[in-house]
């Protein structure tokens, strides 16, 4: 069982930045490809974010391309989501996500982070 803290989260100005942290405990974390996910409020949940297992690769949702910059540190069981230029549209509480792809029932939650940007 793996559990997920995200932590960072607050109001902010547009234009600002700001980082999201997710800790993992209870599993390896180096096995897990990592995503954060947001949903605003009486929207679905969207993906934005993919750190594969390793320390490169990852995705993007169009929407935060070139905005957005997810890492990890597997010595520290940590994912991180650096967001700049932040916009109005990126209020939402944002989740992070562990999964072990090809195990089914290897996918936990973390139970997500307040991020409001005023105008």
């Amino acid at each position: 069982q793996v559990q997920l803290v995200e932590s960072g989260g607050g109001w902010v100005q547009a234009g600002d930045s700001q980082r999201l942290s997710c800790t993992a405990s209870g599993g390896t974390f180096s096995n897990y490809v990592m995503d954060w996910y947001r949903q605003a409020p009486g929207k679905e949940r969207q993906f934005i974010a993919r750190a594969g297992t390793g320390d490169i690769s990852t995705w993007y949702a169009d929407s935060v391309k070139g905005r957005f910059t997810i890492s990890r540190d597997n010595a520290k069981n940590t994912v991180y989501l650096q967001m700049n230029s932040l916009k109005p549209e990126d209020t939402a509480v944002y989740y992070c996500r562990a999964q072990w792809l090809g195990r089914p029932g290897y996918d936990y939650w973390g139970q997500g982070t307040q991020v409001t940007v005023s105008s």
